[in-house]
């Protein structure tokens, strides 16, 4: 933690005054928000925030919680962690009711968790998918709305598993925190599957020359690698180089590789990309009352972060609504449980298939291909539930 983050949670700790925890008949409940609407992910904040007012919106039409309107309150960090606790300090002693919040990244989910803690009465999560937050000891103010980066990749390799039994696999990592989460607990899991991890490599996040790192697949010859640390970039490259080398290794991505919109312009390279995806796509064909309501508001395409800030938000309202509708108080203790006893609950078709919450993760996921033509991820595979 750096000093002057150190510093601002000691300002919060001085200037949020002790604010009721009940919200009365009729008060707004305020879902709070660190939100990166510049910087490297601006592009994924901006969806984000979208998603959030437009389930509020829906929500508050329909009667709010209660009665109660949800309020969102938030401003930009640039996707800084000393900003976003800034923001965090500033909204939480502006705002009353303040019980719900959405935080940037996964620097800021561990930075401001003691202080969830201190409080006692805010919810949080966010944009991160981080295994260490999937922790209900730890991180019990906290929670994740969808799987978390050890989850995908379990998604993934069950696929696999189903799919060419002892396959040879290659992990590419980028060289960050974000980027190495999953290595080593996935490891085991695809040797109890059968599975055999040839290879991993580890490049920077924006890599340009990986023709080493290619050489590397020519000579494990892989039948599927999996990217992780990454939106966009080394994947083309990687992808490129490897088709004209021959290989017939199938490349797959986690959450934020999974977006079709940025695969767009890379043309026909990316034909056949593959990943996971906790959410159905904007344009997906299948029964969703949700979706259809999504596309009346908004009749152009709605990326990934989209989705998961919509399905965060509905999770959050659903905590709150179940911990008003037995009398308790608002406190994160009590919002937490509640959101614990969601069980085969429906989303309206934004998750394909009824969604349980045992602990701090929604734990199901469903692979998805680029279609080169269509412009468009398409299913391959039925939704993959790990608790099941």
């Amino acid at each position: 933690m750096t000093k002057r983050t150190f510093m601002a949670l000691a300002a919060s700790t001085a200037l949020v005054a002790a604010a009721p925890t009940f919200a009365q008949d009729g008060e707004e409940i305020v879902l709070g928000g660190s939100l990166p609407l510049t910087g490297v992910f601006g592009f994924a904040g901006v969806a984000i925030e979208a998603g959030i007012q437009d389930y509020l919106k829906i929500l508050n039409e329909d009667g709010g919680i209660n009665g109660r309107k949800v309020r969102l309150a938030y401003e930009d960090t640039g996707y800084q962690v000393d900003q976003s606790v800034a923001v965090f300090n500033k909204l939480t002693s502006q705002n009353q009711n303040l019980h719900l919040y959405y935080g940037d990244s996964t620097a800021f989910s561990r930075t401001i968790n003691p202080e969830l803690e201190r409080r006692g009465d805010i919810l949080m999560a966010g944009a991160s998918f981080a295994t260490e937050i999937n922790d209900p000891e730890n991180f019990a103010p906290q929670f994740i709305a969808g799987p978390d980066y050890t989850e995908m990749y379990s998604i993934l390799l069950e696929y696999i598993a189903k799919e060419k039994p002892g396959a040879k696999l290659v992990f590419v990592n980028s060289d960050s925190e974000f980027g190495r989460d999953p290595i080593e607990s996935s490891t085991a899991l695809a040797k109890e599957l059968g599975l055999e991890v040839v290879e991993q490599i580890i490049t920077p996040p924006g890599a340009v020359d990986v023709s080493t790192e290619v050489l590397k697949l020519r000579r494990s010859r892989p039948d599927y690698a999996i990217f992780h640390g990454y939106i966009l970039a080394p994947l083309p490259e990687f992808m490129t180089q490897a088709k004209q080398l021959g290989l017939e290794t199938k490349f797959m991505g986690t959450f934020w590789s999974m977006d079709s919109s940025i695969w767009d312009s890379v043309g026909e390279v990316a034909d056949g990309f593959m990943g996971v995806m906790p959410y159905r796509y904007y344009y997906d064909e299948e029964e969703a009352p949700m979706l259809k309501r999504i596309r009346e508001m908004r009749p152009t395409y709605q990326a990934t972060g989209y989705m998961q800030g919509f399905l965060t938000a509905m999770l959050m309202g659903e905590a709150v609504k179940r911990t008003l509708d037995a009398g308790q108080e608002l406190t994160a203790k009590n919002m937490k449980a509640a959101l614990n006893t969601i069980k085969d609950f429906d989303t309206g078709g934004i998750i394909g298939v009824p969604i349980s919450i045992p602990g701090n993760t929604v734990p199901v996921g469903r692979i998805y291909q680029y279609d080169a033509s269509a412009k468009q991820m398409q299913p391959v595979s039925d939704w993959i539930s790990l608790k099941e």
